[in-house]
């Protein structure tokens, strides 16, 4: 089948509920093949997550508590835009400051994720923060964190041994892991 052919259309759209974080909704749509049916999912602005890597090989962290699942999390720093159409790269570097108290010389784009695409259109645009100086945090009124560094081989095991239940950390982890391999690779050439 042709991906065109795969694309489904909006026929109606009903805002269920409208919050600060989510909105969610439920439409009425066209299947490709000309058939009705209803979609049930949640807008969200966007976000971004930065993976903060010393010089030493140990990446800032942060744990916090994560009320929808019950337990403390150990995750890179991350954060929701905060306006549409806000500079991504920057807001990344927001974040990092905020959550870590690092500025950084380096910022490289690692790409995209899509955490639940059949009911949710958030999208998080992950990011390397390298060349690192060190100062103050200024965590969010709402956010509780336990900062921590940990070696980046440490977090690849943690990630493989299930360790880490954070899709955005462990995706940015393996992510930068490989872009070390490769560019060690590169040198060697």
């Amino acid at each position: 089948m042709d991906l065109e052919q795969m694309k489904e259309t909006c026929v109606s759209s009903e805002l269920i509920f409208d919050g600060k974080v989510v909105h969610l909704y439920v439409d009425q749509i066209s299947l490709p093949d000309g058939r009705p049916a209803m979609r049930e999912f949640v807008r969200h602005i966007g976000a971004v997550c930065v993976l903060p890597l010393f010089e030493d090989g140990t990446v800032a962290c942060v744990r916090q508590y994560r009320y929808p699942n019950a337990e403390v999390l150990t995750e890179i720093p991350a954060g929701k835009l905060d306006y549409k159409g806000e500079d991504r790269a920057q807001a990344a570097l927001r974040e990092l400051r905020e959550e870590t108290g690092c500025a950084c010389g380096r910022l490289t784009h690692l790409g995209k994720l899509y955490t639940s695409p059949a009911i949710l259109d958030e999208v998080i645009d992950m990011y390397l923060a390298e060349e690192l100086t060190e100062g103050e945090t200024d965590f969010d009124d709402d956010e509780f964190l336990a900062p921590v560094r940990i070696p980046l081989a440490q977090l690849v095991d943690e990630v493989m041994a299930g360790q880490i239940p954070d899709a955005k950390t462990q995706v940015a982890v393996m992510r930068v892991w490989e872009l070390l391999r490769r560019r060690k690779e590169n040198e060697v050439c």
